[in-house]
């Protein structure tokens, strides 16, 4: 039977259809209409905070410490949440709850957080009831999955941290994107890099505050782009999950942040010397030569790398059975060379019938699948390859023990890279499947962890099979959380001057995010070299890193000190062995961030974060080394440089020069003169010049002190550098104190059961005036005057350096002590 039609022609029932369709929402629009909050419905107080039901989300309010507090935010009921970067939960902490018709006040020794109920907003206060940070008016709101919150901006805000990000130190103004990305020979401006770490600082009317977004989806950081009106931080999915820190200083948030997430463990002591690399030294015979060159030359140098070349047809745990066929012999002549080998390790396991991690890894079901249940394979050096997948328990019990015959043949150092993952084409399949400890989840979830997980399963595997010696882990790709197991490098930068400066900034704020083992690629890795002195300039500013390694690809010039000419060669040697001579001084700042999170390079802002002038482009790349010296690194081409000089006075270590706090000066910094400066009131630590950190030095210590009003101290530690016996008290440490009040140098009595390798400590006194001698303990001892600034020890044989070492006809007080002894005082 055929349905009447209405007078437009059409069918009644289409009519009704369509006039729904045209007249309602359409169910796409729905779905994308953001919605948020609307008004609490009820609050529940919990042991470690609140529970809040509103019309639109539930809300979780934890107390983690009297500093920290977590926000959870839901759609619908709670779920329990996996988190691969928080290692520790919510300590005992004493809070109130009060409440008003208007709004509810959770209140601990350290901060406010104000929750209005209609509608629910966010607002955190110090306990002085200043805004530290307050919702906009949207508040959190979901579009889609994508959950964003959103904030005030305060007057003059600013923005630093959120770690491997290029641009400037203050992000205002600017957006931000976590999504692990393989991106060779990266601009300047190039956003996202290879590490994600969602944390970041915010700075305003003399308060500080920061905030970690505790979600592996795809990230997206807002500070004021485009807009006017807020700063914002989105999840593409997953819970809105962050952690809310409120301190007085960086150093204050930085330990609240990584108290959660771990702090760096401390690493061998090899791994802090010089570091050569190439794409590719092969074969065995070239990689014996490289390490042979270093010592005839008298060039300090600690470990050599093997690059993908060193395996067979690409297929990791396995040595190239022509170009190295006796692995061990090859280790243990560099070995005796004193030389460690670090090797390069890929995630992607080659599809090979035979092959023993393919074979292992189909068999024991440890790869990455598809959602219908097929082994997912991706196209990478050893061709069509599969993943192993780093969040199920069993695959990282197995790949650590796959580090088994590397051990054993000798290596000491596993180089994780390829891992964002990495895979030709640059599209790592949505629909492939991750365990994560048995919940189940996408490659959009375990993208950006990736990285961080193959870290730890190497990390905790060749810790297990060294048996109680201390591997070093390098890694390209990581998550917040990463500084538990490895150090990090800023991946295939570019050889041009733009990118010594980028480094810098990289570095400094990967230090802010709470990874302090960080280094660049020194010399660039993609590219030509724009001209000899870049390479020069370069290994003058990565002297001072923490991380301290050269390294080119292939069919580029190859960056080695002695690659160009002479007067390069010279320029290298000389820094390099000023990194020689300044490795207790580093030593005893990685374990100070062992302890602490510190970083050990760091940005400026760290010290002064109120101060204007750090934020300018001009001094934002200066950076500190630990707290006593401040370089001021510039491009090739550059012989001269402004330098601002904050919080207070500072020294020029070439000259002793004084230079006022807050002033400005214009240095004359040639290739051959890096502008590095101390503290006024700093102690600085020096020993002689060794070729390798195995090479045992001269039993004196120097001990650099710098005049100042208000003095400062150091925290002077040593151990054996290689196991873990430091935990059982197998270590020396003691405190030097500057006190210019009493006219005083203290040195406290030494803690562990270790006796220091120093028996006498050289005291070297500078911006001092006629002391001609001092007390220690009841005896008095003459002083000599020497001419002995800092870069002394390292460049004294080399005549151009000669140039900038002027005192102007001053001469420096030195005295010689017993470092053996118990608590002491020089005084004057």
């Amino acid at each position: 039977m055929m349905h009447a039609k209405s007078r437009t022609g059409l069918n009644p029932l289409l009519f009704v259809i369509l006039f729904a369709v045209f007249t309602s929402e359409p169910i796409f629009a729905q779905i994308l209409k953001p919605s948020t909050f609307g008004k609490i419905l009820k609050s529940t107080q919990e042991e470690n905070g609140l529970t809040i039901l509103s019309e639109g989300a539930n809300i979780q309010v934890i107390v983690y410490r009297p500093a920290t507090i977590r926000i959870r935010i839901f759609k619908t009921g709670f779920a329990d949440s996996l988190s691969y970067a928080v290692v520790k939960g919510p300590e005992k902490t004493k809070f109130q709850i009060s409440e008003t018709q208007e709004s509810i006040r959770l209140v601990t020794d350290s901060l406010e957080l104000r929750i209005s109920k209609d509608p629910v907003r966010l607002t955190f206060l110090n306990r002085k009831g200043e805004i530290l940070s307050e919702d906009e008016t949207f508040s959190t709101q979901w579009i889609g999955q994508k959950v964003t919150t959103y904030k005030k901006l305060q007057p003059g805000e600013k923005f630093i941290g959120l770690g491997e990000k290029t641009g400037s130190l203050n992000r205002f103004g600017n957006a931000y994107t976590n999504w692990n990305s393989d991106v060779p020979g990266y601009s300047i401006g190039q956003d996202p890099l290879y590490v994600s770490t969602p944390f970041f600082m915010g700075i305003h009317s003399k308060n500080l505050y920061g905030i970690f977004l505790d979600n592996t989806y795809k990230t997206e950081f807002n500070f004021g782009a485009s807009n006017r009106r807020f700063s914002s931080f989105s999840a593409e999915a997953g819970e809105m999950n962050y952690y809310f820190f409120a301190r007085s200083s960086v150093q204050g948030i930085l330990e609240e942040y990584t108290s959660l997430t771990g702090k760096m463990p401390l690493p061998p002591f090899w791994s802090l010397g010089y570091q050569q690399c190439r794409w590719s030294y092969t074969p065995d015979k070239e990689v014996k030569r490289m390490a042979e060159t270093f010592r005839e030359k008298e060039i300090p140098a600690d470990v050599i790398y093997l690059d993908i070349d060193y395996m067979d047809n690409f297929k990791v745990f396995t040595w190239h059975p022509k170009n190295f066929s006796k692995p061990k012999e090859l280790l243990q002549d560099l070995k005796q060379l004193g030389f460690h080998t670090v090797v390069i390790i890929d995630p992607g396991v080659k599809v090979e019938k035979g092959y023993h991690a393919y074979e292992e890894g189909r068999a024991q079901d440890l790869f990455v699948k598809y959602s219908d249940g097929d082994f997912y394979q991706g196209e990478v050096w050893p061709s069509w390859s599969h993943f192993p997948d780093f969040t199920n328990p069993k695959t990282r019990i197995w790949w650590g023990e796959k580090f088994q015959g590397l051990v054993e043949t000798g290596v000491r150092g596993f180089w994780n890279d390829m891992n964002e993952p990495a895979t030709w084409g640059q599209r790592y399949p949505d629909n492939t499947m991750f365990n994560f400890e048995g919940e189940i989840g996408t490659h959009l979830r375990a993208h950006n962890i990736y990285g961080l997980q193959m870290s730890r399963s190497t990390y905790e595997g060749a810790k297990k099979l060294m048996k109680g010696e201390r591997p070093f882990i390098l890694t390209r790709a990581a998550f917040s959380g990463v500084q538990r197991y490895s150090a990090v490098w800023t991946g295939d930068n570019a050889a041009n001057d733009d990118h010594i400066l980028l480094g810098v900034r990289l570095l400094n704020s990967m230090g802010l995010a709470g990874i302090p083992f960080v280094g660049v690629d020194i010399g660039g890795f993609n590219g030509e070299k724009s001209s000899q002195d870049l390479f020069g300039r370069w290994i003058s500013v990565g002297a001072f890193s923490p991380f301290f390694r050269a390294h080119s690809m292939r069919g580029t010039r190859e960056n080695d000190p002695w690659s160009y000419g002479e007067h390069v060669e010279m320029i290298s040697k000389a820094f390099i062995k000023w990194r020689y001579t300044l490795l207790p001084y580093l030593y005893s700042q990685f374990e100070e961030s062992s302890t602490t999170g510190a970083p050990i390079q760091r940005s400026l802002v760290y010290k002064t974060p109120f101060d204007p002038k750090v934020y300018d482009w001009a001094f934002e790349n200066q950076f500190l080394l630990g707290d006593a010296l401040m370089i001021a690194p510039l491009k090739s081409n550059e012989q001269y440089i402004r330098v601002y000089f904050p919080e207070t006075d500072w020294y020029d270590v070439y000259t002793d020069e004084l230079l006022s706090a807050g002033s400005e000066k214009i240095v004359f910094a040639p290739l051959e003169k890096l502008p590095v400066f101390a503290r006024a009131g700093s102690v600085v630590i020096q020993q002689n010049v060794v070729m390798h950190t195995t090479e045992t030095p001269s039993d004196t210590l120097y001990l650099h002190v710098y005049n100042g009003m208000s003095g400062g101290s150091f925290n002077y530690y040593e151990d054996d550098g290689l196991t873990y016996n430091f935990e059982n008290g197998d270590f020396f440490k003691r405190v030097i104190e500057f006190i210019p009040s009493k006219k005083q140098i203290l040195l406290s009595k030494p803690i562990g059961k270790r006796n220091s390798q120093r028996k006498k400590v050289k005291v070297i006194l500078h911006g001092f005036e006629n002391i001609r001698a001092v007390k220690v303990g009841g005896k008095t001892l003459k002083t000599a005057e020497e001419f002995l600034p800092l870069p002394m020890r390292a460049m004294e044989e080399w005549s151009p350096v000669k140039n900038f070492l002027n005192l102007k006809g001053k001469k420096i007080s030195t005295v010689i002590v017993d470092f053996q002894s118990d608590e002491f005082s020089i005084s004057w």
